[in-house]
């Protein structure tokens, strides 16, 4: 088992990954390199070997794919996990390390958005995006965590193996801090700073393609992490709906003992139906949810167990 991995998961990154395999040797002499490439044509597995990183492969397109690999066949005391790209400084690295390794934490996040994050990203959706996502996180699951987006984080052995990566692209992110959130792992955040993309360096990201990507996760977490809000959201929404088309009919009956408006009644009474449908599935999923919940705590207790003994 190694100290320190740091991982790299690259696409395309020959002009920077030299630079950051080299950097992350001198931060963490102690720590192995691994740079998976990701389909690259442009000679990025050679370059990242030739600078001493430790060279892996994932044929399954995507930012996901790859985590899901690094975490299954990586062992570790501490995971470092940056992109290669030379936008996350080494030397904010022995500090992420440090509170996985001596402060226990289970997911450090590299909060960019407290430093320099805004002033040298020259791309305003990716700054809005941010926002709003760090914005919709934050009321459906009550956080502290400053940067939900951020490619720089490290990570102890309990979170990697028991971490499921469903997400295939850049919404990996949101998928890990969600479940972070939503099982009190410990989560620790530490100021790092950004600097944007080396000019010549494009990025992967697709602003829009893959912004829509982040709030659909976003949506589907909260429909299986937090159900009874979810499906509960949906109920009141068609109450009030259904309240409101019948409020004029019976407004109707008071006053004149007679009922006009039978479609109105009717499409009210579905709705009506339809909501107490929605809130019943929230309930019995929030219960579901419950149960697995503490049997995770059971497994993770038993994986406990099994590493240290």
């Amino acid at each position: 088992m190694d100290e320190i991995a740091v991982l790299i998961p690259c696409y395309n990154e020959a002009g920077t990954i030299e630079k950051v395999v080299r950097d992350f040797r001198k931060a963490l002499p102690e720590a192995v390199i691994y740079v998976y490439d990701n389909n690259s044509t442009d000679g990025t597995d050679r370059v990242a070997r030739d600078a001493g990183a430790v060279v892996r492969y994932e044929r399954r397109q995507g930012k996901g794919a790859v985590v899901r690999t690094m975490f299954r066949e990586i062992d570790a005391r501490c995971y470092l996990m940056v992109d290669g790209d030379d936008t996350y400084p080494a030397e904010n690295a022995r500090a992420l390390a440090d509170a996985v390794l001596k402060g226990g934490a289970d997911m450090v996040v590299g909060d960019r958005l407290s430093s320099t994050y805004f002033s040298e990203n020259k791309r305003p959706f990716h700054n809005l995006g941010n926002r709003m996502v760090r914005g919709m996180i934050h009321v459906f699951f009550e956080h502290k965590i400053q940067d939900i987006m951020t490619g720089y984080r490290a990570f102890s052995y309990l979170f990697v193996k028991t971490c499921p990566i469903l997400s295939n692209g850049f919404e990996i992110e949101t998928e890990m801090t969600i479940h972070a959130l939503d099982k009190n792992m410990l989560i620790d955040n530490v100021v790092v700073n950004y600097r944007d993309r080396p000019q010549g360096s494009s990025s992967k990201l697709n602003t829009f393609r893959d912004g829509i990507k982040v709030l659909k996760t976003i949506l589907v977490m909260l429909k299986n992490y937090r159900p009874l809000l979810f499906f509960g959201s949906i109920s009141l929404v068609l109450f009030l709906a259904a309240l409101g088309l019948f409020i004029p009919v019976l407004s109707e009956y008071t006053k004149t003992g007679l009922v006009l408006k039978f479609p109105t009644l009717i499409v009210s009474g579905f709705g009506a139906m339809a909501a107490l449908i929605f809130l019943c599935c929230g309930m019995i999923l929030n219960v579901l949810k419950a149960q697995s919940r503490q049997q995770f705590e059971l497994t993770l207790n038993q994986f406990k167990k099994d590493l240290f003994f």
